[in-house]
C-alpha cells in the first residue's frame, strides 16, 4: 500500500511470532505475515516491522459539547476538540461513521501533528482533547502524544471508544493522560460476537473495570438497535452488569439507531428507549440516560436522594447546571462526577 510516509510509525506493543509479529494493541492481537494488514487495516508489517498507518491522519476535526460523546458527569458545558482517523477494529453493520471507520487508511488527506492540535484545541477555546468518530484505539500512538502535551497545558483527555484494546494499551494511555472514557457497549455475549465479527464482550468489561480502578471516570453508551440488543433480557443483563463492575453511580447512556450502512431496521422506537430507561433504573444505576431524543426528560440529571432537577439539557445543549461543587444545592448529597 502506497501512503505518505507523514502518516506512518513504528507501532508500539508488537512482538515477533515465529516470522511473523503480533500485534497487541487491541483484543484481535493480530499475527501479521510480512507485507500482510491487520483486521482493521491500519497496521502493516513492513518486512519484520510493524508500522502504524494513520499516525496524525486526521479524517474528522470539530470543536465538541462534551455531552456530544456522550459525557454527562465529566466537565459539563465544556467543549473538546475532537478527532477521527481511518478504520476500526470491529465489523458493525449498522455503524453511523461508516464512511471514515470501512475505509481503508488515506492515500493522501490531512496530517496534523499533536503539537498542531493541542494548539488548535486552545485556538478552538476547548477545555479538552477528545479522540473518536471512529475507534481511537487504533490511533494509540497519536494519542499518547497528544494526550501528553495536553496535560502539560492543563487540557482534559478523553476516548470514545468500544473498550477493545488490550490491557497494555489501555496502561499507556492512562500513564500519558487519558482522563475519561465512553465505552460503547454492544449487548451481550451473543449479539456482540455475531454482529460485531467475533468480538469477546468480556475483555470489553475488562477494560471498564481497568479504566475505573485507576481513577479514569467511565461512562457507558449502549446503541439500543432493534432486533440486536433491545430484549428486555439483553438489556437487564447490560444494566445489571454495569451494577455489579462499575457501580451504581456509573452513568449508562440507552441511545436511539437509526439504519445505516449494512443495517435497515428501523429506528429504535421511543417506547423501547423508555423501556431501556426503566430497565437500568430498576436493575438499580442511578444514572439512566435516553440519547438522540433531545428534549426528553430522561436526558437530564435528578439527585437520587431527593429527586431535585440538577441538569437540564436539550440535545446537546446544556440548559441549566445547579450543581454546587458537584453537590445537590437541596439535600447535599454529593453527584458522583468530575465536576469544573
Amino acid at each position: 500500500m502506497e501512503l505518505p510516509d507523514r502518516f506512518i510509525r513504528d507501532s508500539f506493543l508488537q512482538e515477533e511470532h515465529g516470522r511473523r509479529i503480533r500485534c497487541n494493541v487491541c483484543e484481535r492481537r493480530c499475527v501479521i505475515a510480512a507485507g500482510g494488514l491487520g483486521w482493521c487495516r491500519a497496521r502493516e508489517n513492513r518486512s519484520g516491522r510493524l508500522v502504524t498507518l494513520t499516525y496524525g491522519a486526521v479524517s474528522s476535526l470539530a470543536a465538541n459539547p462534551i455531552e456530544k460523546k456522550p459525557f454527562y458527569h465529566f466537565h459539563p458545558g465544556t467543549f473538546a476538540l475532537t478527532a477521527g482517523s481511518w478504520s476500526c477494529n470491529f465489523g458493525c453493520p449498522w455503524c453511523q461513521n461508516w464512511d471514515i471507520s470501512k475505509a481503508e487508511p488515506p492515500r493522501k488527506g490531512e496530517y496534523i501533528s499533536p503539537e498542531r492540535f493541542v494548539e488548535l484545541t486552545e485556538e478552538y477555546g476547548c477545555q479538552g482533547t477528545s479522540i473518536s468518530f471512529n475507534e481511537p484505539t487504533l490511533s494509540l500512538e497519536w494519542s499518547l502524544d497528544v494526550f501528553r502535551l495536553a496535560r502539560e497545558r492543563n487540557l482534559y483527555n478523553t476516548y470514545v471508544t468500544n473498550g477493545y484494546m488490550t490491557p497494555e494499551a489501555l496502561s499507556l494511555l492512562q500513564d500519558a493522560g487519558l482522563d475519561a472514557m465512553n465505552v460503547d457497549v454492544k449487548g451481550d455475549a451473543t449479539s456482540a460476537r455475531r454482529f460485531c465479527k467475533g468480538v469477546d464482550v468480556e475483555k470489553v468489561w475488562s477494560t471498564c473495570k481497568s479504566a475505573r480502578s485507576r481513577g479514569v471516570h467511565v461512562e457507558i453508551t449502549t446503541l439500543v438497535i432493534p432486533g440486536v440488543n433491545d430484549a428486555g433480557a439483553t438489556l437487564r443483563a447490560v444494566a445489571e452488569r454495569i451494577l455489579a463492575d462499575l457501580g451504581a453511580e456509573t452513568p449508562w447512556h440507552v441511545t436511539g439507531y437509526y439504519p445505516a450502512y449494512q443495517f435497515t431496521a428501523p429506528a429504535t422506537p421511543v417506547r423501547t428507549l423508555e423501556s431501556a430507561w426503566q430497565i437500568g433504573k430498576d436493575a438499580g444505576l442511578q444514572f439512566v440516560y435516553v440519547g438522540n431524543l433531545p428534549g426528553h426528560r430522561c436526558d437530564n440529571t435528578y439527585c437520587p436522594e431527593c429527586r431535585a432537577l440538577l441538569i437540564e439539557r436539550s440535545g446537546f445543549e446544556l440548559l441549566r447546571n445547579a450543581l454546587d461543587c458537584g453537590r445537590c444545592p437541596q439535600c447535599g448529597r454529593q453527584i458522583a462526577g468530575v465536576w469544573p
